[in-house]
């Protein structure tokens, strides 16, 4: 019986520890968006992690509209989404966004002026969990995050942006930068920073050096291409398929997608199972035209240890991709 109440007790304990993420996304010019959004929601329905909320970091009028049909279709039509209000947020067109006109896809959150603002929302649902719970994944231009760490006391917490950061959140998974070479050179300025520099500046900087950023660069997506034969003849178990649909207006049939932002998931979802490597411990900044700089730290650890970037291996790249393609033609759970 002691045996069996053991079992109990740790069961429940490591129910209780699974990663509680929020996913922070640009989804409008690239699909790799639509693919992580997925990810999240297979993960969610397998019992990996508890799936919080979206925010999405760029502005065009459909992206409410466009995750909520795609939540709607994962079987979570009432899961909160937050936008961006930031004027300086860059505005993106999308090929693949007008699915949310689709009957195909129903859903009830038609315009943005409707969904809560991208800030007030993180607010909110980090000062409802558990302290140190919380794993952000972000996937686009850092501008909700660093809205976030500029953030004031409010209705929600007591606490600006950087207390409740570090009272709250778990870890940072980003995707950002460029650590190694990739796209034929030693100095890639990566979309994510260029597109919003002063907002990735403000996230490197001011941080919370509490909470480990998990930095996934170009590299990392540019090695994990996400094969066409798998969107070909992996969603045929339903007739219309929102994630199959948005890939082709994006990509086209004959194209593999590198799988930048999906590499953010699975190290937030599974930081302990080896899918990836891990630099040591430095900080990252972000120079002025947008390239990311790794330092270690000195002698006198002034530098920080915040910050590891990942790694990837063969053998990890190939256990990275099954994983990836397994959790994103899964099925909704319905």
């Amino acid at each position: 019986m002691k045996s069996i109440v053991l079992l109990l007790l740790l069961g429940a304990s490591a129910f209780a520890e699974k990663p509680r993420i929020i996913f922070d996304t640009d989804i409008t010019g690239d699909v790799d968006d639509v693919l992580a959004l997925t990810m999240c929601h297979t993960l969610a329905d397998r019992g990996a992690c508890e799936f919080l909320g979206v925010t999405i970091s760029k502005d065009n009028p459909l992206t409410a509209s466009f995750v909520d049909a795609q939540n709607t279709f994962y079987g979570r039509p009432d899961l909160p989404i937050g936008v961006t209000r930031d004027a300086a947020a860059q505005k993106r067109p999308s090929s693949y966004l007008k699915l949310a006109h689709s009957p195909d896809y129903p859903h009830d959150l038609k315009k943005n002026e409707d969904a809560c603002e991208a800030v007030d929302l993180l607010r909110e649902l980090l000062a409802k969990q558990p302290d140190g719970s919380v794993s952000i994944i972000s996937v686009g231009i850092a501008s909700n995050m660093a809205n976030l760490l500029k953030s004031k006391a409010d209705a929600h917490s007591p606490l600006d942006g950087p207390a409740l950061i570090r009272k709250k959140v778990k870890m940072l998974s980003i995707m950002a930068g460029a650590f190694a070479f990739c796209n034929r050179t030693n100095y890639h300025l990566e979309a994510n920073v260029i597109n919003g520099i002063g907002f990735m500046q403000t996230v490197a900087k001011e941080w919370p050096e509490e909470v480990t950023v998990y930095w996934s660069g170009y590299e990392i997506g540019e090695a994990l291409p996400f094969p066409r034969a798998s969107i070909a003849q992996d969603f045929g178990y339903m007739p219309h398929h929102i994630v199959k649909e948005a890939y082709l207006l994006h990509s086209g049939p004959a194209h593999d997608r590198p799988c930048w932002d999906e590499s953010s998931v699975l190290q937030a979802v599974f930081p302990e199972r080896g899918f990836f490597g891990l630099s040591d411990a430095g900080r990252v900044s972000v120079g002025a035209d947008g390239f990311t700089k790794f330092t270690p730290p000195g002698k006198d650890a002034k530098g920080g240890k915040r910050d590891r970037f990942l790694t990837m291996t063969s053998v990890q790249q190939a256990r990275a991709l099954e994983a990836i393609v397994q959790t994103t033609v899964q099925p909704p759970k319905k």
